[in-house]
């Protein structure tokens, strides 16, 4: 952008049609110039020319993000092609939405591979991931489980909604069994405490951009091999670990084409 501002410039000084007479300062602060003229012909006014230069990535190159992403969200490339975010409101809480999408698509993706890793090697007799809903358990029935499931989960769910409605509420002393000095949530979707941030990373949660874009960026690399996982298990029928076994045994005829061709 700079370079071709420069150089249309340079090219109407030269052929005679620059409106502008003498002499031209250019100034840089941050991603703008600042063109400025000192003096104009009588039928043109002085001018100031301000060209700002996209100094951030977009997920297209090239691409003008919408005004409502400015960069400030953590894991913001300007992605919003049905303009979705638009209201600051409903931008909130598809933010939340992501954030524990990516969690659960981190953990799942997790625990498929380490699950199909100790089945495959014999270590230890798991169900394959796409069957563990359906396996017995001696200590509970499976209508029990569930229950108790959607209690547990509901609770979470339920506060975390609270919160982030009116952030901070749930950690008021005697909103949580008297446990709140344990979570100490940091801010709405990035709770803290020994038992959710044992680590103590980023406990300054307001600077702590570049984990929070670390996290985002995982999440969504996660939600895409969950769904790479679904669409395996469905053509092929086996877990991820035996597919990655089968192509790297062979892997010039046992690719993803070969696969899709094959189960049509």
């Amino acid at each position: 952008m700079d370079v071709a501002v420069g150089r249309g410039i340079q090219i109407l000084a030269l052929s005679g049609l620059s409106p502008f007479t003498g002499k031209t300062y250019f100034s840089r602060s941050n991603s703008s110039w600042l063109v400025k003229k000192g003096s104009a012909p009588n039928h043109l006014h002085h001018r100031v020319v301000v060209v700002q230069a996209q100094d951030r990535p977009t997920w297209l190159p090239g691409l003008d993000p919408p005004p409502y992403l400015d960069g400030t969200l953590a894991g913001d490339f300007g992605f919003d092609p049905l303009g979705l975010g638009e209201d600051p409101e409903s931008l909130k809480w598809y933010v939340q939405a992501e954030l524990v999408h990516a969690r659960f698509a981190m953990a799942g993706v997790a625990g498929i591979l380490v699950t199909d890793l100790l089945r495959v090697t014999g270590i230890s007799k798991l169900p394959v991931w796409y069957e563990a809903g359906a396996t017995k358990f001696g200590f509970a029935s499976t209508r029990t489980l569930f229950i108790v499931q959607l209690l547990l989960m509901g609770f979470v769910e339920t506060k975390r909604y609270m919160d982030f409605r009116s952030p901070g509420s749930q950690a008021k002393e005697g909103s949580f069994f008297g446990i709140e000095a344990s979570l100490e949530g940091l801010e709405p979707g990035y709770p803290g405490g020994p038992l959710l941030n044992p680590l103590g990373l980023a406990k300054d949660i307001k600077n702590a951009h570049e984990w929070k874009l670390k996290e985002i960026k995982n999440g969504r690399l996660a939600m895409v091999a969950m769904l790479g996982i679904f669409v395996q298990a469905n053509v092929t029928h086996v877990g991820p670990v035996e597919n990655l076994i089968k192509h790297l045994s062979n892997p010039w005829h046992t690719t993803i084409i070969q696969t899709l061709f094959g189960s049509t």
